[in-house]
């Protein structure tokens, strides 16, 4: 399932590299049920969607959390966050239910052209994703905290183990990227070819996929 060259190793699946971080959040989340966290970083109760023809990115880190909705639900996550990233075709879509209208999705478009978006210092909360990666100088199992390729942890009122495990790369380069996830935060956002629409439904044609 793996295969070693120059420069780094290829993993034709992201998944196969997110079951070590999917270990981290079940962890955390048992942690959480024996009262040794407080579940008080607060998302909106929506997940949304996120494809990305390319994401190029310098300075990973990607370790498990916890993001908890303001009527207490919690959602084990896996945070990828990374220092700088060009993100190429990057769509985003959320789906919210109106009574007498049913399902409208908004979308958004960027980074198109030939221009990709950039973010620095961005952080992924991320629940599902499906990829083709390739990392670069990469170390697995290091303490979440001890991270010095990527940005370092969230901090804040974000709920995860400095002392969890993680994993870090100088770089790392992810192409066809669908995610579901529940919070993206940055530094920067630079959304270059903005589009911004609202769609009637949902589903595969409505949303990003």
């Amino acid at each position: 399932m793996t295969s070693v060259a120059r420069g780094g190793t290829r993993w034709k699946r992201f998944a196969v590299v997110m079951v070590p971080s999917v270990a981290a959040t079940a962890a955390i989340g048992v942690a959480l049920s024996q009262g040794a966290l407080a579940a008080s970083f607060s998302v909106s109760g929506q997940s949304f969607k996120v494809h990305v023809d390319k994401l190029d990115a310098r300075g990973m880190v990607q370790y498990g959390a916890i993001d908890a909705e303001a009527n207490g639900t919690v959602h084990p996550v896996s945070v990828s966050a990374f220092k700088k990233a060009d993100l190429t075709n990057m769509c985003q879509s959320v789906v919210t239910h109106l009574p007498g209208l049913g399902d409208i999705t908004l979308v958004l478009k960027a980074g198109g052209g030939g221009t990709p978006a950039h973010a620095d210092n961005i952080y992924i909360d991320v629940a599902q994703l499906k990829a083709d990666a390739e990392f670069r100088d990469i170390n697995i199992g290091v303490a979440a905290g001890e991270s010095t390729k990527g940005p370092g942890m969230k901090g804040g009122k974000e709920q995860a183990d400095k002392n969890g495990f993680a994993q870090e790369a100088r770089r790392a380069i992810l192409t066809d990227v669908d995610q579901t996830a529940w919070a993206t935060s940055a530094g920067t956002f630079k959304l270059n070819g903005l589009n911004m629409s609202l769609k009637k439904g949902s589903g595969k044609g409505i949303e990003c996929y």
